[in-house]
């Protein structure tokens, strides 16, 4: 990844913001993504606390330095609660008998002896409402963390088998692909390709939210189909499809801040 200067060095306006590259202003680092549907200048603090800038093609650089300044005080506001939201968020040990919920419905870690003289066995399963752990994952807390990561991933990819395109037919968009994965402290995130085929990531976490809230993630993110960033047009849109959006995103917002993100005690 390029990284750009800050303001006392920064290139001459002529200069215009490329996909993925460190802009830093005034000692900030912004990851910079670029949106040819875009065409006002938006920002994102994530839920590391990281910062991304969302700008639209051929933007220069003085003109994003200019947006950032001038939103000091809306990033100081937004890091702070970030903050706040990332400490309530649960660790885990995960240990025999430890509770992880699947589309909101709990099931207890059973650790087991997994080993077989046959086909694989993945580190991870769901048999009977109780989540199998392989004995030898379960003793690196690392390793028994990325199993369950994984089996998250599989499970949320399987079930979204199907699950996109009534809500794309109701949005009247064009149905993109989905990938389920560590997005780190982001729920999802809508990225267009080629033509009108895009892709929707989901976080893995997600689907520990019940199926609701599920369902509203992924609304969210077929809206960015049609709109780019957060404003006016895009909260019609999405009303339009999902007239409870407003409390869905409050409910999320509360809820949320309890999901296992994949911290470990």
């Amino acid at each position: 990844m390029s990284s750009l200067p800050s303001a006392s060095g920064s290139p001459s306006s002529e200069h215009t913001l490329t996909e993925g590259e460190a802009l830093v202003v005034d000692g900030r680092e912004l990851r910079v993504r670029i949106s040819v549907r875009r065409r006002r200048l938006g920002l994102t603090v994530e839920r590391d606390r990281s910062l991304t800038l969302h700008v639209p093609q051929g933007c220069e650089v003085r003109r994003a330095e200019d947006f950032v300044r001038s939103s000091a005080g809306w990033i100081d506001a937004k890091t702070r609660l970030s903050e706040e939201r990332r400490q309530l968020h649960p660790t885990r040990s995960l240990k025999d008998g430890e509770i992880h919920r699947y589309l909101g419905r709990d099931h207890r870690i059973l650790v087991v002896d997994e080993a077989s003289a046959g086909a694989p066995v993945p580190a991870v399963r769901l048999v009977a409402g109780r989540l199998r752990l392989d004995r030898t994952a379960a003793a690196d807390p690392e390793l028994a963390r990325k199993a369950l990561a994984d089996w998250y991933s599989r499970a949320g990819q399987r079930w979204m088998r199907g699950r996109l395109q009534p809500w794309a037919a109701r949005m009247d968009v064009p149905e993109p692909a989905v990938r389920v994965r560590d997005l780190g402290h982001r729920w999802g995130s809508y990225r267009a390709g080629a033509g009108d085929v895009g892709v929707i990531s989901l976080h893995w976490a997600v689907f520990q939210l019940p199926i609701h809230l599920v369902d509203y993630v992924v609304a969210h993110e077929l809206a960015h189909v049609r709109v780019a960033g957060h404003g006016p047009e895009y909260w019609r849109l999405l009303g339009r499809a999902l007239p409870e959006c407003r409390r869905l995103k409050t409910e999320l917002d509360e809820l949320g801040r309890r999901v296992w993100m994949g911290d470990l005690v």
